[in-house]
């Protein structure tokens, strides 16, 4: 089997992900690209990353979930990190209630919890087969606090939270599964977006580090959780002291 370290990362044709795949990829790892719908962004990305390559689709579909993780270990023999990352939200004001439909819950937590639950649910037997298999999801502050674009993505944020705790026991040792959990981060999406403009403003005022983070800043907290050997149902919150205030 080659010895080379395979990652998985969802959602990584821009923003975020596109940072955490670009991050493992410069430690040497083979990097699996992957969005729903931006196919040639994630493209374009896998050629720029050496041993990159890029696999289309909807995770929150429990048949793609599971030909993603079968794709990428028919082409590289092995899989070591799964980077839940694929995540949506509506933009809604929590005392908003009427706007927040049926389809709204479905969408969201289709993906953001589903769709994580699917790749783990697919991927921990690989994982277990490496001998030091990782889960690291992305979460957010307001799965911990009375915050968030909309209601129903921060129940999903927290449900990530307990899925972590949860699947930590439930698939240790031979699994580690932690969380990194960021206030608003500047990215694509939310860079001139007024909602999230109105938000930075306040982070900028009222918390210690004074701004709101990087996607870089994201993808060098998921390569330290990686590193950390013996932690484990854990999440990091990354937030610029945000919860102090």
């Amino acid at each position: 089997m080659d010895e080379q370290r395979v990652a998985i990362v969802t959602g990584s044709s821009s923003g975020i992900g596109a940072a955490i795949a670009t991050r493992l990829a410069t430690q040497g790892i083979a990097v699996v690209i992957n969005s729903a719908r931006s196919v040639a962004a994630g493209r374009e990305l896998a050629d720029q990353l050496e041993g990159a390559t890029y696999l289309q689709a909807d995770v929150s579909d429990e048949e793609q979930a599971r030909g993603l993780v079968e794709t990428a270990v028919e082409r590289h023999g092995r899989l070591d990190i799964l980077v839940n990352n694929a995540g949506t939200t509506r933009i809604i004001p929590h005392g908003d209630l009427a706007a927040v439909t049926g389809e709204v819950w479905q969408d969201i937590l289709s993906l953001n919890v589903v769709g994580a639950w699917n790749l783990s649910a697919a991927a921990a037997p690989h994982l277990a087969r490496s001998g030091a298999g990782n889960i690291v999801n992305i979460s957010s502050v307001a799965g911990s606090r009375p915050v968030g674009s909309s209601i129903p993505y921060a129940v999903s944020k927290a449900a990530i939270d307990h899925m972590t705790r949860l699947l930590a026991n439930a698939l240790g040792p031979g699994i580690r599964v932690n969380a990194v959990a960021p206030a608003l981060t500047e990215t694509p999406w939310t860079r001139g977006n007024e909602f999230f403009d109105k938000i930075a403003d306040k982070v900028r005022e009222g918390t210690p580090l004074r701004r709101v983070g990087t996607a870089d800043e994201v993808a060098e907290a998921v390569w330290a959780v990686l590193g950390m050997a013996h932690l484990t149902g854990a999440v990091l919150p990354l937030d610029g002291g945000a919860s102090l205030v």
